[in-house]
This record gives C-alpha cells, sequence and structure tokens, in this order.
C-alpha cells in the first residue's frame, strides 16, 4: 500500500512540485489506483504527477470527499488526461448549489454541472459505506454520528424550495484502507469531525488498531479545547501515526507534534508514504 501526496498547501523545502490550496493523493492498493481528490485545478496535479512518474491512465478510480472547489476544481481536466470513464466515487449531493456570504457571496462548490462530468466518466453517487478494493479499501460513506464537540460551525449554505439555507455538509466522506499493521484513514477536509470519522472507520471495518490517519482535519479556526480534545482522542483512539496539513492549521500541527513527536509529520506535495 503506497499513498502519493500529488498536491497539499506546502511544497516542502527546496522541492520541485508544486504546491496550491487543497488536497489530492493517489492511493495504490492490490494493484489499484485511487485518486483520492483532485486539488482546485488540474495543471499542478498532473506536474506533480509526472515528477511522481504516475501515468494518469493508469488510474482506476476517483474518489471525491466533499464539494469544495479545492477538492474537485481539478476534476475535469484530470478526467480528460485519464482519457478513459473511470467510476467518479461521490455522495449524491455532491453537484448541489453551495456558497459563502462573508467577505462577499461566492459560490465554493463543484465548479462543473453534473452533465459535464458524466459525459467523461461513470458517477457512482452513494451516502452508503461502499467497498472500493475487496477487503482493502472502503468508503465511509455518509458519517451521521458525531463527536458533540466536532458538530459543524462553518458558515456555509445551499439553496433549498428558493431559499439560501446553511448547509451542514453532510457529503463529507473519507477512505479507510486496511493495512497489516491496521487502519489507515485518508481524509480530505474532515467537515464531519476527524475523530467522528476515525470512530466510524473502526465500527465499520470491526479493526480497532488505527495505523495512521492521514489528510486536513478543518481545526484551522478550532479553539484551543477542541484542538486538546481531538489530540486526546486520537491518542485514546491508539492512532500510530499522524500525517496533516492542509486545513489543519499551525496551532493544532503543533498540538500533534509535541503529542506525537516523530510519530507526527507534515504533509507536502510529493510525499510518498508506504503502508504494508
Amino acid at each position: 500500500m503506497r499513498i502519493y501526496t500529488l498536491i497539499e498547501d506546502y511544497s516542502g523545502y527546496e522541492s520541485p512540485f508544486l504546491a496550491q490550496h487543497g488536497v489530492s493523493f493517489l492511493i495504490e492498493v492490490k494493484g489499484k489506483r485511487i485518486l483520492f481528490d483532485t486539488g482546485q485545478s488540474a495543471e499542478p496535479v498532473l506536474h506533480n504527477m509526472e515528477l511522481l512518474r504516475v501515468e494518469p491512465g493508469d488510474i482506476d478510480y476517483i474518489f471525491l470527499s466533499h464539494c469544495h472547489y479545492d477538492h474537485t476544481g481539478g476534476l475535469r481536466g484530470i478526467l480528460e488526461k485519464i482519457g478513459k470513464r473511470v467510476p467518479v466515487i461521490a455522495h449524491p449531493t455532491i453537484f448541489r448549489p453551495h456558497f459563502v456570504t462573508e467577505p462577499h457571496l461566492r459560490s465554493v462548490g463543484i465548479p462543473f454541472r453534473r452533465s459535464e462530468i458524466e459525459g467523461l466518466a461513470d458517477l457512482l453517487l452513494t451516502a452508503d459505506p461502499l467497498e472500493v478494493v475487496g477487503g482493502s479499501a472502503y468508503s465511509t460513506g455518509e458519517i451521521r454520528e458525531r463527536e458533540q464537540f466536532e458538530k459543524p460551525e462553518l458558515r456555509v449554505y445551499t439553496l433549498k424550495d428558493g431559499r439560501l439555507v446553511r448547509d451542514s455538509l453532510t457529503d463529507d466522506m473519507s477512505l479507510v484502507l486496511k493495512s497489516s499493521g491496521g487502519l489507515v484513514v485518508v481524509s480530505g477536509c474532515s467537515h464531519a469531525g476527524i475523530v467522528s470519522i476515525v470512530k466510524h472507520a473502526v465500527r465499520l471495518t470491526g479493526e480497532k488498531r488505527v495505523r495512521a490517519v492521514i489528510g486536513g482535519f478543518h481545526l484551522i479556526d478550532a479553539s484551543g479545547e477542541r484542538i486538546t480534545k481531538t489530540v486526546e482522542e486520537f491518542q485514546r483512539l491508539g492512532v500510530g501515526e499522524v500525517y496533516t496539513g492542509h486545513c489543519t492549521g499551525l496551532r493544532a500541527e503543533a498540538a500533534f507534534m509535541d503529542a506525537y513527536g516523530e510519530d507526527f509529520h507534515r504533509l507536502h506535495s510529493g510525499m510518498i508514504v508506504d503502508f504494508g
């Protein structure tokens, strides 16, 4: 099992890789390649893929963690480069209108109409857990049980019956991988709450060992109390390693680094992680 960081907010020190606000991983498991999120545009992702000697045409599946543009914006360009129809796995509501109102009204959802993607790929939209690669890779599906301290606080909106209403980002989903040392949980932005996601992964698979958690944890604006609770819950759950960046925030990264020491890793474009 191997995970490539194709795009991340940070490119690393003296690195030839490009960085961009967003996330994209390539996951190799049991001979299959899953593209997890697509950044906000295709060009830097494809540039980094070339440096990593990853061929777009070898991608078997695309998984979209949620609707936000910095995780979906590269989708069409990458699909065009793949050059064949592949399944795109996502939540059924991923194409809904999605807005913020501060500092001004703007769309922050997937920047494509459903019909644009249907012309290039096979959409597999489900809110239920899904086995993607037999016995090795699973979509969490929608996270319905959320820790009280992780209830959504984002000021994001959607349209319902002609009215602008609060959007609870129920489309947030993650991937769970089974390695010889336990679960590897891969998240995009963790809008469902990273502790809630890890607990859901344990319930879903029946595997209590959590080898690593990888992705953005969306603690950038979190209170000190929430950050402390998150780190404590990780340790209580026995999470072995933490790989994070993107929307996690410096204070939360510092807290994880303090708690995990050498088992804390700051994500960067071009990073490759191998799991047995």
